[in-house]
């Protein structure tokens, strides 16, 4: 897998992938009915959300995670203007915390890796395991490149699988 993005990122098409893998996220029933969507605001070797993000806070509540000692807190995102970087580099809302996770219908998680069964491989810290437990009515999309999907990953009983996997 590593020496596989080492070649789509010489290549530079990371960049056409993530607008390949982002139409077909748009394509999808969950994403187009849900009012208010988590997304993330990406690293530079995931699926890269930062214009997609933009676009659709036009349309969606979009809220973003941000990263406050081992958890995530959710903020809404209201423009580029509001952005800070944060934990890792990442830039991250500034407002105040959104504390309506029922409304939350769709959620987009990225990862390392993940397989058909929607098992999801993160990086280790897990922000992510601690905080899909409280989003038990949204709809859980993982979203990678397709050479980060592979046969099996290592998944514990306590761990969410993702209701789909789009790649």
């Amino acid at each position: 897998m590593a020496a596989t993005k080492a070649i789509y990122r010489k290549s530079g098409s990371l960049k056409k992938l993530s607008a390949e893998v982002l139409q077909r996220l748009e394509a999808c029933p969950a994403f187009k009915a849900a009012k208010t969507v988590m997304l993330y605001y990406a690293l530079p070797d995931e699926v890269d959300t930062h214009n997609f993000v933009e676009q659709w806070a036009k349309e969606k509540q979009i809220i973003l995670p941000v990263v406050i000692g081992d958890d995530l807190e959710l903020r809404s995102y209201h423009g580029r203007h509001e952005l800070a970087v944060g934990a890792y580099g990442i830039e991250e809302p500034t407002g105040p915390a959104f504390t309506e996770e029922e409304r939350i219908e769709c959620i987009v998680v990225p990862g390392v890796a993940f397989d058909r069964h929607g098992n999801r491989l993160g990086r280790g810290k897990g922000y992510y395991d601690r905080l899909l437990p409280r989003l038990p009515q949204a709809y859980k999309i993982g979203l990678c490149f397709p050479f980060q999907l592979v046969d099996e990953v290592p998944a514990e009983p306590f761990d969410i699988p993702m209701d789909e996997v789009i790649c």
